[in-house]
């Protein structure tokens, strides 16, 4: 749940999270468990016209660290990026054998 000083961008991220790993999401830091997903906004990329912000973006990058080599979450995020209306792109997956995880990453825009 949301109170008043978070931002629509933010909200929507978060449920998007939420509906795939309710629980198990974090916001810029490491979790111990055996799969979590970690988001982390960049900056905002808002459209100016007429001198104005016309169209408001945030960009952002969500990461999956998983135990799990085929873990479902990849494609539940995905599925629930596109119902949300949120572009995106994978843009990697890498085993990180130090930790035993695989390290799966999206970059995501969100308007509002």
């Amino acid at each position: 749940m949301s109170d008043s000083t978070t931002p629509l961008w933010a909200e929507k991220i978060i449920a998007v999270h939420n509906s795939v790993a309710s629980g198990y999401v974090s916001h810029a830091t490491r979790i111990r468990a055996n799969h979590y997903l970690c988001w982390q906004e960049d900056d905002d990329h808002d459209l100016l016209a007429g001198n104005v912000h016309d169209e408001h973006a945030m960009t952002g990058y969500t990461d999956l660290f998983t135990k799990y080599e085929f873990d479902p979450w990849a494609g539940q995020l995905e599925a629930a990026f596109d119902a949300a209306g949120i572009a995106w792109q994978r843009t990697g997956v890498t085993y990180e054998p130090d930790t035993g995880f695989f390290h799966w990453s999206w970059d995501w825009e969100v308007t509002w």
